[in-house]
């Protein structure tokens, strides 16, 4: 069971991946939220590039990655569901919740520490928004998430099953809620309960820190609501709210050397907003 589970992984991954971002383009193409200044010609290369990058560096890094840890813990006895028994089902929805809520505390820490944010300012850098900002990550930031993901993963004893689910949820529902697409408003308010949306995520990459600083869910739309972090509309509207940061407005920041390169360069210390 465990080598058919990682024999199948990167199909189950690859296909989930590649029909997430084909439906959420299309869907971009048919019912486009904002207006984009800068088209996915300039933008779409460099950001769909270090989804490679990236996953290489995780590979390299890390050979069994998150699943493969899983496994091992099982092997090995390791974590809370290995030495305490849960049905099979119970553990897998606790897991799925554990991961998620870590997630979000991770991304809050990556905003709060400076050395953190220069890795994640790279993801708040693209200057407009869609379904590959959600891939857009600095392949350092990448680590050492996945290095966070595995210690929790064997400090739960999380089963694989349960590890590869949350992986392909989270990678689906970043692509999904930083998707420049229309949802009617009633729907968007109902999802909400269930799933960040769109335009709950969108608030999150607005220019004003305030805003930046709230809404870090990705999947879950709960820990925001439970923490005080949940923001539910932009100042200034969709429409009318500028993407991005301050530091990087130049159009040839999307090039990738100068993503790569971004945690090096120095910039102002992130203030308060007036």
């Amino acid at each position: 069971m465990h080598e058919l589970l990682l024999d199948f992984e990167p199909l189950i991954r690859g296909t989930a991946f590649v029909a997430v971002l084909l439906t959420m383009a299309g869907w971009e193409v048919m019912a486009q939220r904002r207006p984009q200044r800068i088209g996915r010609g300039q933008r779409w290369p460099s950001n769909l590039l270090i989804v490679m990058i990236d996953t290489l560096a995780v590979r390299v890094a890390f050979p069994l990655a998150a699943v493969g840890t899983a496994l091992l813990a099982a092997e090995q006895g390791w974590g809370l569901f290995n030495v305490f028994a849960l049905p099979a089902w119970l553990a897998v929805v606790v897991s799925v919740l554990v991961l998620d809520v870590a997630i979000y505390f991770q991304h809050r820490l990556f905003h709060a520490v400076p050395w953190l944010w220069r890795l994640h300012r790279m993801h708040h850098a693209d200057l407009e928004f869609d379904v590959t900002t959600g891939l857009r990550f600095h392949p350092l930031e990448i680590v050492l998430s996945m290095a966070i993901k595995m210690a929790v993963v064997v400090l739960l004893g999380a089963p694989a099953v349960a590890v590869l689910l949350f992986e392909v949820l989270l990678n689906a529902t970043s692509m999904f809620n930083h998707g420049n697409v229309r949802l009617p408003r009633k729907l968007d308010r109902r999802l909400r309960w269930l799933v960040v949306t769109p335009d709950m995520h969108r608030v999150h990459h607005s220019i004003i820190r305030r805003e930046t600083d709230s809404n870090f869910g990705f999947n879950l739309p709960w820990w925001d609501k439970l923490f005080g972090t949940y923001r539910d509309q932009p100042e200034k509207g969709h429409l009318g709210m500028t993407i991005g940061i301050e530091d990087f407005r130049d159009a040839r920041e999307l090039r990738l050397d100068r993503m790569l390169l971004q945690p090096l360069r120095q910039t102002p210390p992130r203030g308060r907003d007036d």
